[in-house]
């Protein structure tokens, strides 16, 4: 088993320092982390509310209307567990050593680009590039 890297409350993964370095990679780490346990805690806070909200409302406007609302949540709650997954991914190519290299050019992904979206596996290059070719490609 890996020994725990300390690490600062204070610390910000810095361009000076190597790329990836067990510093960093730990910072992630828990970052990731600290996000999957928000969005399931989310999810928990969702599914107990619609267990207590489930009632019989028989103005049809009203009812429509929380209709509505509960599929607005539960398309959230779809999105959330959608990046779930996606942190989950993040979190295997931090223990696979991946973590932080585009997945197509091999460059290693601005600090920067990480902190703002952990779960990214491109350069902002190589996913502006994929984008263009999404439009391209589109069948509309």
């Amino acid at each position: 088993m890996k020994a725990e890297t300390f690490l600062p409350d204070d610390y910000r993964p810095a361009e000076d320092e190597p790329f990836m370095n067990e510093r960093q990679t730990e910072y992630f780490r828990r970052k990731l982390l600290d996000w999957k346990a928000d969005l399931l805690e989310d999810t928990r806070d969702t599914v107990a509310g619609m267990k207590d909200q489930t009632r019989n409302i028989p103005d049809v406007a009203d009812r429509a209307s929380e209709e509505t609302d509960r599929s607005i949540e539960l398309r959230t709650r779809d999105r959330q567990r959608k990046l779930v997954a996606k942190i989950d991914a993040a979190l295997r190519r931090i223990d696979d050593g991946e973590f932080g290299y585009c997945a197509i050019t091999g460059d290693p992904i601005s600090l920067k680009r990480l902190d703002a979206r952990p779960i990214a596996t491109m350069t902002l290059e190589a996913q502006e590039r994929h984008e263009r070719g999404e439009r391209v490609h589109r069948k509309d």
